[in-house]
Parts: structure tokens; sequence; C-alpha cells
């Protein structure tokens, strides 16, 4: 696919759209049970992944990660380190 057809793809796609490009890449699979191929599961992703980047925010993509805070950010070193009892229930 070249350059200016994905970006006229891009700029048609919704996000019931996206959503059904995840669920195919997902399920290695479109909604009427064709196989995806692994050249579609390619370009679905790089399209699901540059929608999102111009749609959503960062917290919301694909794949993101919450790294959480640096240490002394939010609490005292001290309560970070303290030992916490579990109990298992049965």
């Amino acid at each position: 696919m070249n350059h200016d057809t994905f970006a006229a793809v891009l700029a048609a796609l919704t996000p019931d759209i996206v959503a059904n490009l995840k669920r195919a890449v997902e399920l290695g699979k479109w909604p009427d049970g064709r196989r995806v191929t692994d050249e579609q599961r390619e370009t679905c992703m790089q399209a699901v992944l540059v929608w999102e980047m111009q749609h959503l925010p960062e917290q919301e993509r694909t794949g993101y990660i919450h790294k959480g805070e640096k240490e002394g950010e939010t609490c005292d070193d001290h309560d970070h380190n303290q030992e916490q009892t579990i109990k298992f229930l049965h």
C-alpha cells in the first residue's frame, strides 16, 4: 500500500472501524471468518497505532504501559519499604 493510499484509509477510519481492525489483529480472522494474512495484520496494526496516536490520549493507546511514580515523588521512603501482611482466604 503506497503512502497516499494509506493516508486516505487513515482519514476514513472511525472508532468502530478501528475496533474491528484491532479485533481482526487479535483473533487472526475477519468477522466473516476468513483468515487475516500476515500482510493484512501488519497493515491493520499500523493503521490502528497511527489512528490512536492522532485521536487518543497516550494512556488509552494500544501498548501503553503505566510506569508509575518514581520513588520519593509521592510517598516517603520509610512508608514505601514497610512490610505488609497478606492473608489468603479459602
